[in-house]
């Protein structure tokens, strides 16, 4: 199976999940797509009534689109369950994610959610965070300090550009000259590359967050209930 494909057993599986009754959290992303569809395919196939809270402008309009009716998350009373992707995923289940921009709502709804599942592909297993990439959410105003900041601490990085980005910026940064990549809530993403694997994810994520400028990073400690992983064979593992 290619990559396309196991997404879509893997929307399959993670749509399984869901029950009558139940206010569903859409994650953001290429698998948290493929999960939509295959939701968006039960409700209409089987009647399933849901309501859902989305993680991005995007999700919610494919959902609407398909008939799932999507409200705000301070509209909820609670969320049951929120279903989303991951970009690496280390052996203590610890996440990062933020590759389909818009890791801080995500984050915000994942840690409103009762229960977080995260569909994968055995590529986004790793033995330590940071083999890609880690997506810090930055605020606009100031945002070339808090760079600077940043790079005061010794990493390496750049601004996301925004070849899919439905916002655009009504500033421009020294020296950018591409569009930059704007959040539904109208922030920059900053993507940290690393030259080594990271050693202790949750002493970078205190350093990082205490920086004035920096609304969150892409790190996800402790949310995720239960992980999906999708294999090229078809099969479908829960990671223990």
């Amino acid at each position: 199976m290619d990559a396309l494909e196991i997404k879509k057993e893997l929307g399959q599986k993670g749509a399984q999940l869901i029950q009558s009754g139940m206010i569903v959290g859409l994650g953001t992303g290429s698998t948290a797509e493929c999960f939509i569809h295959s939701l968006i395919h039960r409700v209409k196939t089987e009647k399933l009534s849901i309501q859902a809270v989305a993680s991005s402008e995007h999700s919610a309009e494919l959902a609407r689109a398909g008939g799932v009716p999507v409200m705000d998350l301070n509209e909820a009373p609670h969320v049951d369950i929120t279903v989303d992707g991951a970009d690496e995923i280390d052996p203590q289940k610890r996440l990062i994610k933020g590759a389909g921009g818009a890791l801080l709502r995500e984050k915000i709804l994942a840690s409103a959610s009762r229960s977080m599942v995260v569909l994968a592909d055995e590529s986004k297993l790793v033995s330590h965070l940071g083999k890609t990439k880690l997506p810090i959410e930055i605020l606009s105003y100031g945002a070339a300090a808090t760079r600077r900041h940043i790079e005061a601490l010794g990493y390496k990085g750049s601004w996301r550009l925004g070849l899919f980005s439905e916002i655009r910026p009504t500033f421009r940064l020294p020296q950018q000259t591409e569009n930059l990549f704007v959040t539904d809530n109208g922030h920059l993403i900053f993507d940290l590359t690393f030259s080594h694997p990271l050693q202790n994810p949750e002493q970078l994520h205190s350093e990082l967050i205490q920086i004035p400028g920096v609304l969150e990073t892409g790190f996800f400690f402790h949310l995720a209930k239960t992980i999906l992983i999708g294999h090229s064979n078809g099969q479908i593992k829960q990671l223990s």
